[in-house]
């Protein structure tokens, strides 16, 4: 029986690729990574108070949510406008950005 590490250096070194899980145990120390987990803090914009549905038709709950997403259009949290019929989203595109990419044949 063969074992494949999935935790391994690459590149002469100058990598350390991690397959699989990374834990850090209570004290360890990390250097070198500054901004690495600095997120972006919140605008400050505040949704509108949007109520709890309480829809008992797929109608009614289908008006609850358009308000929903009128609020955050308004809120500039959501684009206005549609995106293509074709486009798709893509959590891997570069540098996790998310950007939407045309679909690829296969």
């Amino acid at each position: 029986m063969s074992q494949t590490s999935r935790n391994y250096h690459a590149h002469g070194g100058n990598e350390w690729v991690v397959g699989g899980k990374l834990t850090f145990l209570p004290g360890a120390l990390v250097e070198g990574a500054e901004g690495l987990m600095d997120f972006p803090t919140s605008s400050g914009v505040l949704l509108p108070y949007v109520p709890p549905s309480e829809a008992t038709t797929v109608a009614a709950l289908r008006e609850d949510f358009n308000r929903f997403l009128a609020a955050m259009k308004a809120a500039s949290l959501m684009a206005s406008d549609a995106q293509p019929d074709h486009a798709v989203m893509d959590p891997d595109g570069p540098a996790g950005t998310a950007e939407a990419t045309e679909p690829t044949e296969t």
